[in-house]
This record gives C-alpha cells, structure tokens and sequence, in this order.
C-alpha cells in the first residue's frame, strides 16, 4: 500500500531536543538517597531519527535547521494524515518522500491514531559508531541463516507455532527494545543494590544488580541474557552477556555482548548509548546513541493476544490452507 499526503495547517506540537540540551559539565545531577545519579521516572524513545543514516545526508552527524523545519513541518502531516500507522524508520521514510507505505499490505494495518508523536532530535542516525552511521557489514553465515529462515518460513509458515516469530507468539520483543513510537517507554525504579528497567511490550521487566556479582555461569543462557551494571562516575553502566541462541534468529547470538550506558543530561533528557558485539552477526560492534525524553504519562498494559487466540487463528487458517490444497490435488 502506497500513499501520499498533502499539506496541512493544523499545528502539532512536536519537540526539538538538541543532542546536548544543557553541557553535562554544567548539569547538575539529582541523587538519590544513595547517593547515585537518579534516573527514576517514565521516559520516552519517540525520536525521528532512523538507525541507519540516508545516503542522502553521507557523512553528516547533524541535521541542519531548516532540515528539522522540514521535518516538524512533515511529521505533523503523517500524524494528520489519518493513514496507516508507520513503526520504526518507516515514519522518517514517509516524513521525507512524503509517501505513506504500509508495513503490511496484506491484512490491513492500524492507523495513526496508535503512534505517538514523533520527537525531531538532531542527530542523522542513531548509529554513531562505525562513523558512517550505518550498521557494520553482516557476516557470510549470518546473511546465509537468514535465506534460509526466509525460505523455510515461505514453505512452512506455521507448521507449527514454533514457526512464528517470538513477538508473534507474545513470549519475548527482546532486551533492550529500541524500537522507537510504539509502546517505546522505559520505566527506571532504582534500589540501592539494583536497578530495574520495566518496558511493557511483553511485559518484561530487566532487574540489574549493581553490586560486585559475577555474571552466570555459561551454562547458562537467557532469552533477555544476564544483566550487570555499575557506575562510572555519573553514568550507569550496564553489560549483558549469556543470551540464548533461541532469543535470535542470528548465529551465534551466545557469544553476544551487549553494553548500555546511561547518563542523565537534563532534566528532560537521558543519553543512551548503546553497544552490541555480536561476532556471529556482525564483521565489527556498533553503538548507537538514543536520547530518552521525560514524559509524566504513565505506561499501559500491552496485552498482546489476550488469551493468544491469534495464534490459534493463524496455525487453523494454515490448516485449512494444507486441506485445500489437498482436495484441489485430488481432483
């Protein structure tokens, strides 16, 4: 589905946020009791800003000012459009070209009124490292794992419901979620010994010692892997290691590293980054760079299939598929 808009005059209220709104060295920091940089409170991944870099902006971190104009001017006619909704970098997509394309065409969508504003940060990409701003090359067997799921789930789509992937089924969106304008909140509740990070899709909660604790053994794996942080000087510093290879369709996902870190820049604003080593994915790590804005709206319940029924409904479609297929085989 392709679709384009035209311009409006309604006003929507859409936030400019420079990457650094107030010098961190002139920022001072709330604590808690502990004494520990207080990261508590609701906060919102709704950036513009794709993962990956455009060609159309090569090397340029920063988008100019009359490029955010633009895109305020933009995004307010996607949110007014009505059309459907755009997840991810599809909403960048349609704030430059201007066309609206459904992520799937097939079953209908949700519209617009599911997205939450989208907040104009200035950054071109949320990949900061490689420097280019776009993901490091994909290893030969990485690339070759994925032909070949794509090709099993064309022949097989739903055998079973291991066939479908794991958001589908509604056990995991994986640990951090970084998808941005749906559902992309992150609630911080912090102990003196531990911080919890609670994100809703799937309801999971990550509960992070920040205390001296070794990592699980390798014996172990996890879908969300084993979390641990610490601080450095003023910013929250968290590794994961022993993913389960079964939290990924990449090869060699428990070899994965991934390292966060977290610093309050504002009042408004934390700067995340993040950092994933992932050999069997990836020639080289990347780390991109989000800025969690403040929001005082709570989180809701995200109830994925409520009772699973659309599993059910997916697995008997597919059977019925199989039956027709047989009976026009036996004509």
């Amino acid at each position: 589905m392709n679709r384009t808009f035209g311009t409006s005059g309604v006003l929507l209220a859409l936030l400019i946020m420079p990457a650094l709104a107030i010098a961190q060295s002139e920022y001072e920091v709330p604590r808690t009791i502990d004494g520990h940089p207080d990261l508590q409170g609701v906060w919102e991944n709704n950036t513009l800003t794709p993962v990956e870099r455009p060609d159309a902006y090569a090397d340029r971190e920063y988008f100019t000012e009359e490029e955010i104009a633009f895109l305020q001017q933009r995004a307010r006619e996607v949110n007014l459009s009505g059309e459907d909704a755009l997840f991810g970098d599809g909403f960048f997509s349609a704030a430059v070209t201007g066309e609206i394309n459904s992520y799937d065409p097939t079953t209908g969508n949700y519209d617009s009124q599911w997205i939450v504003d989208r907040i104009v940060h200035r950054r071109t990409s949320q990949i900061i490292d490689p420097p280019d701003g776009r993901y490091p090359p994909r290893t030969p067997k990485a690339v070759a794992t994925a032909r070949e799921l794509a090709e099993h789930r064309r022949l097989h789509p739903a055998d079973s419901w291991t066939d479908r992937p794991l958001g589908e089924r509604c056990l995991s969106f994986g640990a951090p979620r970084l998808g941005s304008g749906y559902n992309s909140y992150w609630q911080i509740v912090q102990t003196r010994d531990t911080v919890a990070i609670i994100q809703e899709m799937a309801h999971d909660v990550r509960v992070i010692p920040i205390v001296e604790q070794p990592h699980l053994t390798d014996s172990i794996k996890l879908w969300h892997g084993d979390s641990r942080g610490w601080w450095d000087g003023d910013t929250l510093v968290v590794e994961t290691t022993n993913y389960s290879d079964a939290s990924s369709t990449s090869p060699g996902t428990e070899r994965k590293v991934n390292t966060e870190r977290l610093t309050r820049i504002s009042d408004n604003q934390i700067q995340y980054h993040f950092t994933s080593d992932d050999p069997g994915a990836f020639t080289a790590p990347y780390t991109r760079e989000i800025l969690l804005d403040f929001t005082p709206d709570k989180i809701y319940e995200y109830a994925c299939h409520e009772g699973n029924y659309g599993m059910y409904n997916i697995l008997s479609g597919h059977r019925a598929e199989e039956r027709m297929a047989r009976e026009a085989g036996e004509q």
